[in-house]
């Protein structure tokens, strides 16, 4: 599968009663509690600082990772392009994971926008990225190279949790060369639930982590940028250059808030359905299931070329929605509940049932 093809079709829409949707964990829709929070949010133009919810969440993201300060962000794209842009100046370069997010699927926009040079190393097929590969690509002090500095890592990658020894090791390495590090956290509170780590010890290496609001934790929009206050005052610049600039954005923040302080632990549900899914779906040998014992919510599945279409029409007309069956990323979350596995995995045999 060409790696630059996105698993879900922006220009497909779907329109049905009771889906189980497992493109991503983005497609989660906020409770009822958290929606109810938006009534009694305390709002103000957070241009002017005076959104007292917005304030609220950015303390508290820097304090869950014991870090100086946050910034509250309308994506995890923005969040990340600007932790790169604070970072560096424009004629710079910044090393990066060859098939991270930040990488591949954020449309390189710090070289668009910022006139940051990108430089990829090939990482394993788990994610991870080999230190000396990192540090031979740090340029020496020569005119005729881009200045290095900084380094984009991740965790989880591809639902993976990334061995914490080597990522820290990574970030000492790097900052033993003068570079900053930043971590595509997007989806950080797998990896803590999944470890057990702490927050602190998890991000304690980076200089900067962005973490997502809107995935696994349910919220419907947004992200946050937390590092040191000189890094996140240059991000509010920044932010509000790249139009990040939110009036009375309490309305999204209070449901931030309620994400961060009731849907952290209940990440577990998701990694044991997909757990599940992944013991299922192995028992048919018409499937090649990747499920490692670092995975979080992910499970990937391929099945042989002609049941790929047939089978996801299958999966379709009982409300089932896969991005795809080569290597498709079947993703859990806090929309789909053990029963609804199970559900899955009969529709599965049913299939290769019928067409046997």
């Amino acid at each position: 599968m060409n790696q630059y093809n996105s698993n879900t079709s922006h220009s497909q829409k779907i329109i049905l009663k009771n889906p189980i949707d497992f493109r991503s964990d983005t497609v989660t829709l906020p409770s009822n509690e958290m929606l109810e929070c938006i009534e009694n949010a305390r709002l103000g133009d957070d241009v002017y600082g005076e959104d007292q919810e917005v304030n609220d969440l950015q303390k508290y993201a820097a304090k869950l990772l014991e870090k100086e300060a946050a910034l509250f962000f309308p994506s995890g794209t923005q969040s990340n392009l600007t932790a790169m842009l604070s970072h560096c100046q424009r004629g710079d370069e910044v090393l990066i994971g060859k098939n991270y997010h930040t990488n591949v699927y954020e449309a390189r926009g710090v070289s668009v926008l910022g006139g940051v040079g990108i430089c990829p190393i090939e990482t394993s097929a788990s994610g991870s990225m080999n230190i000396e590969d990192m540090l031979n690509q740090i340029k020496d002090d020569d005119p005729h190279y881009a200045v290095t500095k900084l380094l984009c890592l991740e965790n989880t990658f591809s639902g993976r949790v990334q061995p914490q020894s080597e990522l820290d090791e990574l970030a000492k390495r790097a900052h033993s060369k003068n570079l900053k590090v930043h971590l595509d956290g997007a989806r950080l509170f797998n990896a803590h639930i999944k470890t057990g780590l702490s927050m602190k010890q998890l991000t304690d290496s980076f200089d900067s982590v962005s973490i997502c609001l809107s995935k696994g934790l349910g919220a419907p929009v947004g992200s946050l940028l937390v590092a040191d206050q000189e890094t996140i005052d240059k991000a509010h610049r920044l932010r509000k250059m790249l139009g990040g600039g939110m009036r009375q954005v309490g309305v999204l923040a209070a449901c931030g808030m309620y994400a961060l302080k009731n849907n952290i632990q209940r990440l577990q549900e998701d990694h044991d359905n997909a757990k599940l899914l992944a013991e299922g779906l192995s028992s048919l040998e018409e499937l090649s299931v990747d499920f490692s014992e670092s995975q979080t919510n992910m499970v990937f599945v391929n099945c042989h070329e002609p049941h790929r279409k047939p089978l996801e029409k299958f999966l379709l007309e009982r409300e089932i929605i896969i991005s795809n069956l080569d290597r498709g990323r079947l993703v859990c979350h806090l929309g789909i509940k053990e029963k609804d596995i199970l559900f899955v995995i009969d529709a599965f045999r049913e299939y290769f049932k019928e067409s046997a």
